[in-house]
């Protein structure tokens, strides 16, 4: 079987999900692991599939033939087989500001550590109204990576930062 990473971006519209999971179906892929949005009125999607080799290039033809939508598929990878990687959900909140994820990110990576799926927003703060950064973020880090030493770094970022850890 292949696995497939599949990226699609377009204008979105009642019935896109159902059009997408046909198509899949119709060409004997598997959906596994999806991560779907909607923003400004486009849909944001990543997709892993998997689909046996002989029905590769159909699904990747009718999946290039959705109408309004831009599609990308990369063969996924295959899994390192390094030293055993802990999972954890840093829960992080703050005062929203240009540069937040920058910051985090930076932190993380400079730890040793891997964000493998973020989940953002910023939303108004009750009886303040001022902008909340808020966001959940998996994180990989390798044995050799104290988690204590990474949530103290990203809690140095500013005063305002709370991060909680939740076991993935």
């Amino acid at each position: 079987m292949k696995q497939l990473v599949i990226t699609i971006l377009g204008k979105d519209r009642p019935g896109l999900v159902e059009s997408i999971s046909s198509v899949v179906l119709e060409n004997q892929g598997n959906w596994l692991s999806s991560n779907l949005s909607h923003l400004l009125g486009h849909f944001a999607g990543i997709i892993q599939l998997e689909v046996a080799e002989a029905h590769f290039q159909a699904l990747y033809d009718a999946l290039n033939d959705l109408p309004e939508l831009e599609v990308r598929i990369e063969a996924g990878a295959e899994q390192p087989t390094e030293a055993l990687l802990e999972q954890l959900n840093f829960i992080i909140t703050g005062n929203d500001r240009p540069g937040i994820v920058q910051e985090l990110a930076s932190v993380i990576r400079h730890k040793g550590a891997n964000i493998t799926h973020l989940n953002s927003r910023q939303q108004s703060a009750p009886n303040w109204g001022v902008p909340i950064f808020s966001a959940v973020a998996t994180v990989s880090l390798p044995t050799t990576v104290n988690r204590d030493d990474v949530i103290e770094a990203l809690e140095a970022i500013t005063s305002d930062l709370i991060v909680d850890v939740e076991e993935a």
